[in-house]
């Protein structure tokens, strides 16, 4: 099996190889005859490379359903006891698979790209080339420097270390592959800007046709960065669900980049303008991809997501020197190609808002950049490493995302060259009243075991950052409730329907535009549910039979603690009865496993979730003194909201993916001829 995946990898290469350097000679010489037939097979072998590199990524996927320890990733990333789904997510687990599936995941961008060439062959022939030339670096790392069919030196093993036991959670079969069609697909979009830029492509056809390649690939970046969140609160046992881990940040960073990049190409679409700042944000995008890929894989930074330190990391400090100095060659060569067709005329307009909030994004992007990087720069500087924490990432990023919240309620209101101010205030008026009036409400309602009502914001920095975003949510769930509204209305009073249909009507006429209303909105549901973080309360406490513990309205009664052994893991766990107001309303069973392949320990924290709070337990392990259990009490309010936020944000970019409907036109009726002509029929 080692033989036919080492041989598949070796023939993707060899492909990859063939498809660079045959692309390119077809684009030098695309005046000979022979040119269309040297790209052709070009694009062939292109597409072939997804065979062969699957083909490798199903052999060691059915190495480790085989338990085929003779392979050392297999023995270093799996066991017999490990569950079948599990197994699968092997191929992901490890330094070797991660990189073959990145691979594999390339290739399948590449495969469907090179099957839709005929939209713009030439363009789609640039953007192929560059994919092919990405695809190179990443199958020599796999065949030459993270070879996953290494085989195992002597005797055959009877089992394997298994698998990370932070691996083994439902979640984590999903959160990877997310995560890497994010990564991977941004290759996509700056594989076509850098084929743009190349051939000095006419006209802004080049960010149609990236569009939808873009959003789909933000919205797998999307889902993977806030699975990792999920995962982290469930498994990881802190009570939290983002703590500015250095890899956290690493899928962050491209995030804010490409965010900014969706919001500034409407600029170039619309008014020609921000195609030098477009170019760079979408390499950016790329280029924070591979540096993300790059601190998980050099152990240049300490990370408890971050896989073990190896020389790999020389590999990926070349790649991201010689794509940078390629992008930069080509844009200093044809920069002005890139130069804007207007000017920006009226701070108050919508170009304005979209630059100020591109901006942001990338003022919040170099904060965490500064921060992720700053205890290796501190390190060469001063010759000791300084590390920072999750203070200084929120008390310098919180002020960057209220003023993001701002543009995000202005910006719809502000029309394309100059919005007059009447007719900013006219709009604005009612969605600023009622944002008021939520900033009162929660002043004004008594103060509860921490709920975020009654906020006192003079007593504290971080209620008042809480009562701003809650208020600022509140501002720009008005301002884009108000633009259904208007919108619905005019339809409304044009056709006669009712509101409701007319607004689902609006929507489907500009899906784009109201999508990207809706990813606003769940966008402001996510934000909600972490200004709840202010609020949460914790405490630790040894719970032996019949113990009770107290946090916020919740009264916790020990019934029991027991042990089990399983052929995978042994564990611990404690039955805890949840009760409010007097009355029980649930059972929980905080959990504590002991992995016997890998001989790690993990925990199973318990959670009971509502829209209002999660009641959140940790089994900590047991006094060795009493043999009593020691468990750790969190209560978190609106965590759920941010679950929430999610699927409203993913539906909105599902929406924004779909073609526009027409408008609906209303036929009169005809009108009754009292002498109709007769009407002949046949028997």
């Amino acid at each position: 099996m080692a033989a036919i995946g080492s041989f598949a990898l070796l023939l993707a290469l060899g492909l990859s190889v063939y498809s660079f350097l045959a692309g390119i000679f077809a684009l030098i010489r695309q005046h000979d005859e022979s040119s269309p037939r040297i790209g052709e097979t070009a694009r062939r072998a292109g597409v072939m490379i997804f065979a062969a590199v699957l083909l490798a990524s199903l052999v060691l996927v059915v190495s480790a359903f085989q338990d085929n320890f003779t392979i050392a990733y297999i023995f270093h990333h799996s066991n017999r006891a490990l569950s079948l789904p599990y197994k699968f997510a092997v191929l992901w687990s490890g330094q070797e698979g991660s990189l073959l599936f990145w691979s594999l995941l390339l290739a399948a961008y590449g495969f469907v790209l090179r099957l839709r060439y005929k939209t713009d062959p030439r363009l789609f022939a640039y953007a192929s080339v560059v994919i092919a030339g990405v695809q190179i670096f990443f199958l020599l790392l796999v065949n030459f420097a993270a070879n996953p069919f290494g085989l195992l030196g002597g005797p055959l093993r009877a089992d394997g270390s298994g698998l990370n036991p932070l691996l083994q959670y439902p979640e984590m079969v999903i959160h990877p592959p997310m995560l890497y069609l994010g990564y991977v697909g941004f290759t996509v979009p700056f594989a076509f800007a850098l084929g743009a830029l190349i051939m000095r492509y006419p006209g802004e056809k080049w960010i149609h046709i990236t569009r939808r390649w873009t959003m789909v690939t933000w919205g797998f970046l999307t889902c993977g960065i806030f699975l990792g969140a999920h995962w982290a609160y469930s498994v990881l046992g802190w009570g939290g669900y983002w703590g500015w881990d250095p890899v956290e940040n690493a899928s962050l960073m491209p995030w804010l980049v490409g965010t900014a990049f969706l919001h500034s190409v409407m600029m170039q679409e619309k008014r020609g303008m921000l195609k030098v700042w477009n170019m760079w944000l979408v390499f950016a995008t790329f280029w924070l991809s591979i540096l993300g890929t790059f601190l998980t894989r050099s152990g240049i930074i300490s990370s408890v997501h971050a896989f073990a330190q190896s020389s790999i990391g020389d590999w990926f400090a070349w790649f991201l020197a010689i794509s940078l100095a390629v992008f930069v060659y080509f844009f200093f060569k044809n920069k002005e190609h890139l130069r804007s067709e207007h000017k920006l005329e009226s701070l108050v307009s919508r170009e304005s808002s979209f630059l100020f909030n591109n901006l942001l994004f990338m003022l919040a992007c170099f904060i965490v950049l500064w921060g992720t990087w700053f205890p290796k720069i501190s390190e060469l500087v001063q010759g000791n490493k300084v590390t920072v924490g999750p203070p200084f990432y929120n008390r310098v990023n919180i002020p960057v995302a209220l003023l993001l919240l701002v543009l995000t309620a202005v910006g719809p209101l502000l029309a394309w060259r100059k919005t007059s101010l009447e007719s900013l205030k006219r709009n604005f008026f009612g969605p600023t009243m009622g944002a008021i009036a939520v900033a009162i409400f929660l002043m004004a309602t008594p103060p509860s075991w921490g709920s975020p009502f009654g906020l006192r914001p003079w007593q504290d920095m971080t209620y008042f950052y809480s009562l701003m975003a809650i208020s600022l949510c509140a501002l720009v769930t008005f301002t884009v409730a108000s633009e259904f509204y208007r919108g619905g209305k005019v339809i409304s009073n044009k056709t006669g329907q009712g509101m409701f249909a007319s607004m689902v009507q609006l929507t489907h006429r500009n899906t784009r535009r109201y999508g990207g209303y809706i990813v606003h909105f769940g966008v402001v549901v996510v934000i909600i549910g972490i200004a709840g973080a202010a609020f949460n309360q914790d405490k630790e406490q040894e719970m032996g039979y019949g113990d009770k513990a107290t946090i916020g309205p919740y009264t916790l009664v020990c019934r029991s603690y027991t042990q089990d052994d399983k052929a995978n893991y042994a564990s611990e766990w404690a039955i805890m009865e949840v009760y409010k107001n007097g009355h029980m309303i649930d059972t929980l069973t905080p959990e504590r496993r002991f992995y016997k392949a890998s001989q790690q320990t993990t925990t199973l924290p318990a959670v009971r979730s509502t829209l209002a709070d999660d009641l959140y337990l940790v089994y900590e392990g047991q006094n060795p003194d009493t043999q009593k259990p020691i468990l750790k009490f969190h209560l978190n309010p609106l965590v759920m909201w941010i679950w929430m936020g999610v699927w409203i944000i993913l539906a909105g970019t599902i929406l924004a993916l779909i073609p526009n409907a027409q408008a609906a036109v209303r036929v009169p009726a005809p009108r009754l001829v009292e002498h109709a002509a007769p009407v002949a029929t046949g028997d």
